[in-house]
């Protein structure tokens, strides 16, 4: 029997707005999505503030009751101890963070996580009820030397090991190429490495969960080329970057309705 995996709409807003900002955001964002009457059963949507926003987003959106979730960019792989500047998985789970991003390739490249770092962090996540957010993704390097999907498939097996993916898993493929560039990859690219994604899935995890996991495309994601993603089979939603600062833009995102094989 197939399973209907709701679409997951998630915007990283990476090292932009403070808690003011952010709490004018997400109130004109849910306004907007009011405005349309978005049906979240549609899509669900989060934010995913920076670490000093977040206490502000929880306040708005206990307050108000909105349906928006949001989660972490980042989470330590230690609960506690003398790791200066790290964010322990306890205190986000205080704050009720539903999600956490892990794996960025801005995390990869820029401050050298390697897969064993990524591994310990989703299992940061789970020991304190929180969702990761499991990003993979191939550089153009990669994609000439490897193709399309040998990469983040690894990176995907790696950062598994030893995990209970039951427990609540999203996965986003991010192809580090179309990072930022403008330049997306095409439906059929997103959809053949997502594809091989889920099949990893159901070889680790089983095919249960495998079939309920929401396999994500992030990589300038735009309101134009949503649909086009959607469409395919194995992609459940997206992680969008610059696009997601934008109300007009994120919320046309988030408001466009999966059809498989439309």
């Amino acid at each position: 029997m197939a399973v209907t995996r709701t679409p997951f709409i998630a915007g990283n807003w990476k090292m932009n707005l403070d808690h003011l900002q952010a709490i004018a955001f997400v109130q004109k964002l849910a306004w907007a999505l009011a405005d349309a009457k978005h049906d979240f059963a549609d899509a669900e949507v989060a934010v995913f503030p920076p670490f000093t926003d977040l206490r502000s987003v929880q306040t708005l959106v206990a307050a108000d009751d909105l349906p928006i979730a949001y989660g972490a960019q980042d989470v330590s792989q230690h609960d506690s101890g003398a790791y200066t500047g790290e964010v322990s998985g306890a205190f986000l789970a205080k704050l009720d963070c539903r999600y956490v991003i892990i794996g960025h390739s801005e995390r990869r490249t820029l401050h050298g996580e390697t897969d064993a770092v990524v591994n310990a962090k989703v299992q940061a996540a789970h020991r304190h009820g929180i969702v990761p957010v499991l990003c993979v993704g191939e550089t153009a390097d990669d994609l000439e030397q490897h193709g399309a999907s040998a990469v983040p498939v690894a990176q995907l097996r790696a950062a598994l090991d030893g995990v209970d993916a039951s427990k609540g898993l999203v996965v986003a493929y991010e192809p580090v190429w179309a990072i930022g560039s403008g330049q997306a990859a095409t439906p059929e690219q997103a959809q053949q490495v997502c594809a091989a994604l889920r099949a990893v899935l159901a070889e680790v995890a089983g095919d249960d969960v495998a079939a309920s996991t929401r396999v994500l495309y992030g990589g300038s994601v735009k309101a134009a080329n949503i649909a086009s993603f959607l469409r395919e089979v194995d992609v459940d939603g997206a992680l969008v970057g610059g696009a997601s600062l934008d109300i007009d833009e994120f919320s046309s995102i988030v408001r466009f309705k999966k059809h498989v094989g439309a």
